[in-house]
């Protein structure tokens, strides 16, 4: 069949049953320079590799995701702070600190392709993928956000925010981008498509961090002043409600197939579990010393927590918000992210000097040895980019969703073919209500 398809995407399906894990574990550790606080990660679904920015290095580390070797250490600048990736055109940007500029690294030859001078003290970055355009907030006076055009890296942009702009975040169902202002409690809501200020939103005192609701179209927001979420309505600019969290909220992410909220709570050492259609508090989970970053696994239905002040990584299963394992791990863990491909999560120890990858063992793969599944296994197949669903009817079940490596809706799936072929090559989730299937696309 393949032979008719030149060049076919072709597709490794490995089929995740929706029910608990059987165990995560240290895998390895990856030793950074000496004195490197490694302080943010991204990970490229194309290539299946994972970036670490040094801080006090002025590097970022390249990691391959099969292998956990270092590929390459790659010189960008004073104090690189913070990563994303553009699947419109494989390229990773890095926010530096210190230069005022944003670099860029081709994802295949992990070069630097780009410099691209911003405002002052860069520290945040969102990468909008409908029009392919990466968004820079620049933290000390004037406060702005520069917009990059994915295309030339160049800045067709820069819009004036309020003091001090801490977070973003991207609405691709409204195609707006939200900077959370942590010198002037509020939040700037932009609208993508003109570059202008839609409304300057008046959150709190002190917000420091967003995360996007996919399925409600709302916006969440921590307080760290305030010790509460601010939920924003992604269609009406509106606060819709404030939601008691622990003691200095300080990180957020989206458990898509639960439509809960995570809130690290960094002082109370718990994470506040939020449900995203009634804005209610479902739990308060004791994770340890001195919370720091969340990192949401959609294959195994997990929530992983850094946990700074214990060394350690707390793992929340996401329907019973129970406490699985507390990993040991480098001092310091801060940032975390998540490679779908080999089911580790990555955590860069600040004061490690390295990164600690964890393993999770379960998800009830069903994989022969050359790669494919069963036919009767199987609830999705892919040639040319166009994934094939078993007909609902037959499986009893609706049609499913698809979902990229964060979790997001990209797009939903009806049985027969649906054509995906402007997606980027990477990983993606077919959801289902009672499975989640995982599909490696590559051309």
């Amino acid at each position: 069949m393949r032979a008719r398809f030149a060049p076919a995407i072709l597709l490794a399906a490995l089929c995740l049953a929706a029910g608990a894990a059987t165990g995560q574990w240290l895998e390895t550790t990856i030793a950074l320079p000496d004195s490197s606080y490694p302080r943010a990660l991204c990970y490229n679904p194309q290539n299946n590799k994972v970036y670490c920015a040094n801080h006090y290095r002025s590097s970022v580390t390249v990691i391959d995701g099969a292998t956990n070797g270092v590929i390459a250490t790659v010189p960008v600048g004073d104090s690189p702070y913070a990563l994303c990736y553009n699947p419109l055109n494989n390229k990773v940007y890095c926010a530096v600190w210190g230069d005022s500029s944003v670099a860029v690294l081709d994802g295949e030859t992990n070069q630097l392709v780009a410099s691209v001078s911003v405002g002052t003290r860069p520290c945040a970055l969102a990468c909008n993928r409908a029009i392919n355009r990466v968004y820079c907030s620049n933290y000390t006076d004037p406060s702005t956000v520069s917009v990059i055009d994915g295309a030339t890296d160049s800045v067709v942009a820069t819009v004036a925010v309020m003091g001090y702009p801490e977070a973003l975040c991207h609405n691709p169902q409204n195609n707006k981008v939200y900077c959370a202002n942590t010198g002037s409690g509020s939040v700037s809501i932009i609208d993508a498509a003109t570059n202008r200020v839609r409304a300057h939103l008046r959150t709190g005192w002190q917000p420091c961090a967003l995360c996007y609701d996919s399925t409600d179209n709302r916006v969440f927001c921590a307080d760290e002043a305030l010790d509460s979420v601010v939920v924003i309505d992604g269609v009406g600019d509106s606060v819709l409600a404030r939601v008691p969290a622990g003691e200095w909220p300080h990180a957020l992410c989206h458990n898509v197939r639960e439509n809960r909220v995570y809130c690290a709570n960094y002082s109370t050492g718990d994470v506040t579990v939020i449900d995203g259609a009634s804005s209610r508090v479902i739990a308060n989970v004791p994770v340890g010393y001195l919370p720091r970053g969340l990192s949401y696994d959609p294959a195994g239905n997990k929530v992983y927590c850094a946990v700074f002040g214990d060394d350690s990584v707390a793992v929340l299963d996401g329907r019973s918000n129970q406490v699985l394992r507390s990993l040991a791990v480098g001092g310091g863990p801060w940032a975390l992210v998540l490679n779908p491909a080999h089911n580790r999560t990555y955590v860069s120890n600040q004061q490690g000097w390295s990164l600690s990858v964890l393993r999770d063992s379960g998800g009830g793969i069903e994989e022969e040895e050359n790669g494919e599944v069963a036919r009767e296994n199987r609830a999705a197949n892919v040639a040319r980019g166009v994934p094939w669903l078993v007909p609902a009817s037959s499986l009893k079940l609706p049609a499913a969703s698809l979902l990229d490596i964060s979790g997001r809706k990209v797009t939903a799936l009806a049985p027969g073919p649906n054509d995906v072929s402007r997606l980027a090559p990477g990983v993606y989730f077919v959801r289902r209500p009672s499975a989640v299937h995982k599909v490696i696309v590559t051309r």
